[in-house]
């Protein structure tokens, strides 16, 4: 099924376009990862699915964008990042304890019950994979945390509010490899609940989660494929290049 469908999909930024007729389908419970150099798009692709981009001077759009076949500009955009979660580069703790770290998506929008906060808390933390480093600690501040979990933390508030598909803008940029390692067991195992897109500068990363995977150079999607198929047998030799580290 398929969960986001772009056609034709332009954004500038001022003077400067950014996405050039991008078309391609995210599929439900997928993992796409989105791969290219620097400024080739993927991070603003990424913003225009729970329009982040919006708050960005000068931006301009042309083209289709639907979630469950629903144009994203006719939902309310509240409602909108509800079901469309982000986790950003830096981990973005508040000043709050872990567990009002969790609860505080929750209370904004109106539960009150302390235990069904209670019950949401632990499950997006066990689905995180941090409950068990936590759990005799909620009450501390989340700035107590290292790095890593810092990261898996916010995965964790992401998930509190029940989304339907997580973004990922590089989310393991600056993690160590055993925290990598932690968040992506997260993902894999988040793809049964949730649509999961993925950027990354780590083409690696990409190979070992993608179900998918699509590279971008230059605000133009060059290629879409299987991850096996692009990693083993690409289709087009810019992308190619890109893997065996020519450029980028």
């Amino acid at each position: 099924m398929v969960k986001f469908s772009v056609k034709d999909l332009n954004i500038w930024f001022g003077q400067i376009q950014a996405l050039k007729n991008v078309s391609l389908g995210i599929e439900a419970n997928e993992i796409l990862s989105i791969i290219g150099p620097s400024n080739s798009g993927k991070t603003s692709f990424l913003r225009m699915l729970n329009r982040l981009n919006d708050l960005s001077p000068g931006f301009k759009t042309k083209g289709s964008l639907e979630l469950d076949q629903e144009d994203i500009k006719k939902i309310d955009v509240e409602d909108l990042r509800k079901r469309v979660g982000m986790v950003f580069a830096l981990p973005l703790p508040l000043p709050l304890s872990i567990f009002d770290n969790i609860a505080y998506g929750i209370k904004m929008h109106g539960l009150k019950s302390r235990a069904k906060i209670s019950a949401i808390v632990e499950r997006a933390l066990k689905q995180a994979y941090l409950w068990d480093e936590v759990k005799d600690r909620l009450n501390v501040s989340a700035f107590k945390l290292s790095g890593g979990q810092q990261q898996r933390l916010c995965i964790a508030r992401t998930l509190a509010v029940e989304p339907e598909v997580i973004l990922f803008d590089e989310p393991c940029s600056g993690l160590d490899p055993i925290s990598t390692a932690k968040v992506e067991e997260a993902m894999l195992k988040l793809k049964k609940d949730y649509t999961i897109v993925l950027v990354t500068n780590n083409v690696k990363q990409a190979a070992r989660v993608g179900d998918r995977t699509a590279f971008f150079l230059s605000g133009e999607l060059v290629e879409l494929d299987r991850t096996e198929k692009i990693f083993t047998a690409p289709g087009d030799q810019r992308t190619d290049g890109y893997i065996r580290g020519k450029f980028g």
